[in-house]
């Protein structure tokens, strides 16, 4: 009697569980990779585990209510009572060992679920390169040389690596049946590990939001049965003769709303770099080690710059104290001598200087020019 009793309970929760899933077709709950089903896993398994403590809660919310009403005078009242070990120990003791099972559990799979970590398996990985446009995915194969737009194709049971930036606007990739959204973001490349177990069409969408827009901002992404399958696709991509070069990736970085699927059947190599350094292309242009001429230069302009400082010295000291006839001479000469030094630079080194002065956006000379500027004023 008591196994019948056991068996229509579990059958009850099973029916329960079922109908409360049976909405979820598509989702975070439905998931179609490992990853996807890892992530559910532990979805489900932190709810069962803060449910210990929420379930008791709200049934002893309602039983006292109903026990202690104003009708039942059968109720035992104790108003002077304030304190119970047993009941101390339960509502602390057991919260406590919740959390550090829950944090245990949650540590484990965060680490094992790293996003960039790869995915162990027999085959290797196809490599997608993402890009979050406004308002549509660009994806590149570079070991196929094709792109497409607004569609992922993916052979099932191959795992995917995914390179991801933006364009512009911060966005997140995000396809919810395989799992793992990752952000993108402009100028910075990040990365992505998924597999799809089965055949099937998933939608990808954005979770971030990015503009006017962001509604339509969505992909299907097509696990092919077999990797024959995604071959064919490929040739058939490639037959198009559509390319993405750079210029048509300008004319494509326009923003669009509900943009179609559409197919390049070529790549200009290394474009996805451009796209992600493009942010980032005058970023340590500034070389490490000059030009020989260029570093005499600036070993004759700093030498300069010290003996334009101490004339400026003596001649406040002028002010305050007489100089003698001999010590006037040495500074004239010296001034002549720094003069003659920069007149006699070579022509290539100063075109060397003048591009390096462009590029880094300092100079030298604008410095003293304010020098001898100071030293005009100081001399009125």
């Amino acid at each position: 009697m008591k196994e019948k009793k056991v068996s229509r309970i579990t059958g009850g929760l099973s029916i329960a569980a079922a109908l409360l899933l049976s909405g979820c077709e598509g989702g975070v709950l439905d998931p179609k990779g490992q990853i996807g089903i890892d992530e559910r896993n532990l979805i489900l398994i932190a709810t069962a585990l803060m449910l210990i403590v929420v379930i008791p809660v709200i049934f002893m919310t309602l039983f006292f209510a109903w026990k202690y009403r104003a009708g039942n005078t059968s109720a035992k009242y104790t108003p002077k009572w304030s304190h119970s070990t047993r009941i101390e120990l339960v509502v602390w003791l057991i919260p406590c060992i919740i959390i550090v099972v829950l944090g245990a559990i949650t540590w484990i799979s965060t680490h094992r679920l790293d996003p960039y970590k790869p995915l162990e398996h027999e085959k290797e990985p196809l490599e997608v390169e993402v890009v979050s446009l406004n308002w549509k995915w660009l994806f590149i194969y570079p070991e196929q040389g094709i792109a497409t737009v607004n569609q992922l194709v993916i052979p099932t049971g191959v795992p995917v690596s995914f390179r991801l930036t933006s364009e512009s606007t911060m966005n997140s990739f995000f396809i919810p049946q395989l799992g793992s959204q990752i952000y993108t973001m402009a100028a910075m490349a990040t990365k992505l590990h998924l597999i799809a177990d089965e055949p099937g069409t998933y939608q990808g969408i954005s979770a971030n939001y990015s503009g006017a827009g962001f509604t339509g901002m969505k992909f299907d992404t097509i696990a092919t049965p077999t990797e024959q399958d995604f071959d064919a696709w490929v040739n058939e991509v490639k037959a198009s003769t559509d390319r993405l070069d750079d210029a048509g990736y300008q004319a494509l970085v326009a923003p669009s709303e509900d943009e179609p699927v559409h197919h390049y059947g070529s790549v200009a190599p290394g474009l996805f770099d451009r796209i992600l350094m493009k942010y980032m292309q005058h970023h340590g242009r500034t070389p490490l080690v000059m030009p020989e001429g260029a570093m005499n230069h600036m070993e004759m302009m700093h030498q300069g710059d010290i003996e334009s400082q101490g004339e400026m010295h003596h001649h406040s000291m002028e002010q305050m104290s007489p100089v003698s006839e001999s010590t006037r001479d040495s500074q004239a000469e010296s001034a002549e001598s720094s003069q003659e030094t920069v007149q006699e630079m070579p022509a290539d080194a100063m075109d060397q200087m003048s591009e390096m002065e462009q590029e880094a956006g300092e100079t030298a000379l604008p410095a003293l020019s304010a020098e001898a500027a100071k030293a005009a004023v100081s001399e009125e």
